[in-house]
């Protein structure tokens, strides 16, 4: 083929020497063949800005959490300082609501006398509970099922669950006394009523059985009468057909059970709880079997005999 043939391909040119020399001016961007990369000292970053030392950067770390939890208390610090409100808007809500559904068989005056003398009985338990260093809480009212108290009972003993538990009905009867005393001095019939029937829940409260009042001074006199009063309990709610019955047979006979069957195990907080002296049952039974007959005169003095015409 001929050297000039427009076909043929330009010949390449030899390189030269110079060709793959390096310019005078450039400067370096990596290692050279052959040398080991150079690493940045431990007190500098890869970026070549100096690195932190380990406290500080956890230091600062806390204090950004600690800005950070600042910040959420300071948003629910309304919350906390609503808490007691809340409690309190709790139980007067639930007054009027026991109020409202009470009326509807009673009426609005009967209603209110009503929830009054449940809240005198409750407040008995929630004394006692404090003196005895106990939390408790406001009464919370259940329609139709009266009213309780939140509070840990069994972190004392025995004698102390006996002391909470008679100290509602104390209080109760003082307040059905109340409204029998008003009666007596104004002839109206409604005190009449309304301290007949503070009388009977009272007495009602005094059953020995669990969670009733009764039942917890029963922890101090005598536990094996819970299920005396369990039994008895049987007839009462097939005559009566009561649903309030029924709930404590239910809500009893569990709890019963239950703490019979931890007594059972003879452990040395069980046997703790339940020792009391006996000059302390004696106290206890004295104060159970007087408040039983201080009900009943009371009873007696407010019932009306009625004929059905």
């Amino acid at each position: 083929m001929e050297p000039n043939s427009p076909w043929s391909p330009p010949a390449a040119a030899a390189p030269t020497p110079a060709t793959w020399a390096p310019a005078a001016n450039a400067t370096a961007t990596g290692p050279e063949r052959g040398e080991r990369p150079t690493l940045p000292p431990p007190s500098e970053s890869p970026f070549g800005e100096p690195r932190k030392p380990l406290l500080k950067r956890i230091g600062g770390s806390i204090a950004v959490v600690a800005a950070m939890i600042g910040k959420f208390l300071a948003q629910i610090k309304g919350l906390i300082f609503l808490l007691p409100k809340i409690k309190l808007l709790t139980f007067a809500g639930s007054a009027v609501i026991s109020v409202v559904a009470y009326s509807l068989f009673f009426g609005w005056t009967f209603a209110i006398g009503f929830v009054v003398l449940l809240f005198v009985h409750e407040m008995g338990h929630v004394i006692q509970l404090r003196r005895e260093g106990i939390k408790a809480s406001l009464p919370f009212f259940i329609p139709f099922l009266g009213a309780v108290v939140m509070a840990d009972l069994m972190s004392g003993d025995a004698l102390r669950e006996a002391k909470v538990g008679l100290a509602g009905p104390i209080l109760g009867t003082v307040g059905a006394a109340v409204c029998l005393l008003v009666f007596g001095l104004t002839g109206n019939e409604f005190w009449r009523a309304l301290a007949y029937v503070g009388f009977l829940i009272n007495l009602f409260n005094l059953l020995p059985v669990l969670p009733l009042d009764g039942g917890r001074a029963m922890s101090a006199m005598a536990p094996w009468m819970w299920f005396v009063g369990f039994v008895a309990l049987i007839p009462a709610a097939i005559f009566l057909r009561t649903p309030l019955i029924f709930l404590v047979i239910v809500v009893g006979g569990f709890e019963t059970w239950s703490r019979w069957k931890k007594r059972g195990t003879r452990t040395l907080e069980q046997s703790a709880y339940y020792r009391v002296s006996p000059r302390n049952r004696l106290l206890v039974g004295a104060v159970y079997i007087g408040l039983i007959a201080v009900l009943a005169v009371g009873m007696s003095e407010a019932f009306v005999a009625r004929s059905i015409s």
